[in-house]
């Protein structure tokens, strides 16, 4: 196989790849939110990882490559508060939010083939795996990265930016992320305005929830794609 010399985001260099088995690359690419037809935002990563999906093959690996579709838990503004975005629109359609996400999963599928974009190995839904997020929760909150207040379960912030550097990929201090925070309802479940929910309360109206052991809710929007 051909040298391949790759941006590495944390060194800032250009790196010779190097997968961690030979001959095999695994990618994991952030899908839709099924909610609205695809956008701008949709497009740049479905060309730009197709692109690389397709030059890791010619040149002799065999790709797995995971896009998701996120069909629950993304809620309006992307904050940690406010209406599921698909539950929303499911309401103002007057339709079951499985509808929703079956009719813009098959238009964004549409607006791909446009595009020439291949479709990738394996597409899972996040409602389709419920159960491995709980379980991923759970570690976290093990290993001390994250606390449960009122029934949601928050990311803590400054606790991995002591232990690792919070915005070492972004290049952003945690002071740059807290200019940029605004202030919203129910954050005073937080222990900063930084944290961000892992796994969200849902109110008994919430039509998407499920059972979990910090109560009835549904994974929370930032494991999500826009």
């Amino acid at each position: 196989m051909r040298n391949l010399y790759l941006t590495n985001t944390l060194t800032r260099r250009k790196e010779l790849f190097v997968p961690i088995h030979p001959g095999h690359v695994g990618m994991y690419v952030c899908g839709p939110t099924v909610y609205g037809d695809a956008h701008l935002g949709h497009a740049r990563p479905g060309v730009t990882y197709d692109v690389l999906f397709r030059l890791l093959k010619h040149l002799g690996y065999k790709v797995r490559y995971v896009r998701n579709i996120t069909d629950v838990g993304h809620l309006e503004h992307d904050a940690d508060e406010g209406e599921d975005k698909i539950a929303k629109k499911a309401r103002v359609e007057e339709l079951e939010p499985m509808e929703v996400v079956q009719t813009y999963t098959e238009r964004y599928h549409e607006a791909m083939r446009l595009l020439n974009v291949q479709s990738p190995s394996i597409e899972p839904r996040a409602s389709g795996h419920i159960i491995e997020q709980i379980e991923t929760v759970k570690k976290i909150l093990e290993a001390g990265y994250a606390y449960e207040s009122n029934g949601s379960v928050y990311f803590d912030v400054e606790k991995y930016n002591r232990d690792f550097g919070y915005g070492v990929l972004s290049g952003r201090t945690l002071e740059a992320t807290l200019e940029g925070t605004r202030t919203l309802d129910g954050q005073s479940d937080k222990k900063a305005p930084y944290d961000f929910a892992i796994w969200k309360k849902a109110e008994p109206e919430h039509i998407m929830r499920w059972p979990s052991p910090w109560g009835t809710a549904s994974p929370a929007g930032t494991w999500s794609a826009p």
